[in-house]
């Protein structure tokens, strides 16, 4: 059959919604900590941590299998993980075993699926680089806010997680399984007529030129001796630490500010970080092919800055908009971080070993999953949020300096 490049760009739209549903752990963990009430802030937030870093290393996985093995073993592989921890999480009574369920198969599951789906898609739009990679990074993004608000509105009291969490288990299985007929690398080179995405292939062999982006190839080896890439990864790492302890956070600051809030309106206010997640992603890659990379990173800090700053106000007044318009800029500005590493691999290092240097640049997500942890547990040893949202402003202001730091090697 044949099919043009943005078939598989839908099918990967598809797979991200699904595979980015570990990002809602923020409405996911709020029925397990009313359950167990024994769990302290602090580790309810370590099975996100455990999550990222898991994420990280089965994106490193699938990169280094892309080369041997082809999509669709990678996709079997998630929704087989995902089943499995999905279910050890619904059943289990302790914390080690929400830890192994979510934490370590499901979260590798993710990443096995979101590295597979970037390095197979973003094959066929060698051209638009930044923009395929927002659109990819929406789905992903935007997944958890439609299947958190899905978790919320359904899911029952006491113990009714449970059986949220193995139907989503069963979901996940199903998406990947049935998206593994559909999602195919282009082949090397024109063939037969250009079927299943060939002129993207003919377009990549041609050198970018569509583009008018210069081709280098790096092997990871070479790659991970470059100044640029440290300097980029620490850059990803404090930006990355201050998205996500908002992220996994949002539901306790939203309480925070109003206390007397209904459960649905916290999954809709929280859910305003997903929804403008996603469109930075699209938003940012747009701009990274329009502007460069430099002014894309640096307008990125200014928006960290701005929501951190409304946060801030919010906690400090108890005004509820300002809060909600921080989570609105924190998404847009989170978002923006994926879509730039993607498109910044690409651009400074090729497409050629683009899976393996992704996966190995995504890594920054072990350290900076810590500024969920951190977040919990400077929230534990205060009761306010406050001190971590200082935290993670500063951390941005250090990121300002290293981005424009960063030379193309």
């Amino acid at each position: 059959m044949k099919r043009n490049r943005w078939f598989y760009a839908s099918v990967g739209v598809i797979l991200m919604l699904f595979a980015g549903l570990i990002y809602a752990w923020s409405v996911l963990s709020r029925p397990l900590a009313e359950f167990f009430t024994e769990w302290t802030s602090a580790q309810l937030s370590f099975t996100f941590t455990i999550c990222m870093t898991f994420f990280c290393l089965g994106g490193v996985l699938a990169g280094f299998l892309s080369g041997r093995i082809n999509a669709k073993f990678n996709l079997v592989a998630s929704a087989l993980l995902f089943l499995a921890g999905f279910f050890i999480a619904a059943n289990t009574s302790s914390l080690a075993g929400l830890y192994i369920g979510y934490g370590i198969l499901a979260g590798t599951g993710s990443g096995i699926a979101y590295n597979t789906v970037m390095g197979t898609v973003t094959k066929y739009f060698p051209d638009k680089p930044g923009l395929i990679s927002g659109i990819l990074l929406m789905g992903f993004g935007i997944g958890s806010f439609i299947i958190g608000k899905v978790y919320q509105a359904y899911t029952g009291p006491g113990e009714g997680w449970r059986t949220s969490f193995e139907i989503f288990g069963i979901l996940l299985f199903a998406v990947m399984i049935l998206c593994s007929f559909l999602l195919k690398a282009p082949k090397a080179k024109k063939e037969d007529g250009l079927e299943n995405g060939e002129e993207a292939a003919v377009v990549e062999a041609s050198g970018m030129k569509s583009s008018g982006l210069e081709v280098i190839e790096m092997e990871p080896a070479v790659m991970l001796k470059r100044s640029s890439f440290w300097l980029y990864f620490i850059w990803a790492v404090l930006l990355c630490a201050a998205g996500l302890a908002v992220i996994s956070q949002a539901g306790g600051m939203v309480l925070e500010v109003s206390p007397e809030i209904s459960s649905g309106t916290v999954s809709t206010v929280v859910g305003l970080i997903s929804v403008f997640n996603g469109i930075g992603r699209v938003l940012f890659g747009g701009l990274f092919d329009k502007i460069g990379r430099v002014k894309t990173m640096v307008f990125n800090e200014i928006l960290f800055c701005a929501g951190l700053g409304l946060l801030i106000l919010s906690l400090m007044t108890g005004i509820l908009p300002a809060l909600v318009a921080g989570f609105m800029i924190m998404g847009l500005a989170y978002g923006g971080v994926p879509t730039t590493n993607s498109a910044f691999v690409g651009a400074f290092y090729g497409k050629k070993n683009y899976s393996v240097n992704f996966s190995l640049l995504n890594l920054n997500l072990i350290f900076s999953s810590f500024g969920s942890t951190i977040a919990g547990l400077l929230y534990d040893a205060s009761g306010s949020y406050f001190s971590t949202l200082i935290s993670m402003l500063g951390a941005v202001i250090v990121g300002i300096v290293i981005a424009v730091m960063i030379k193309k090697p």
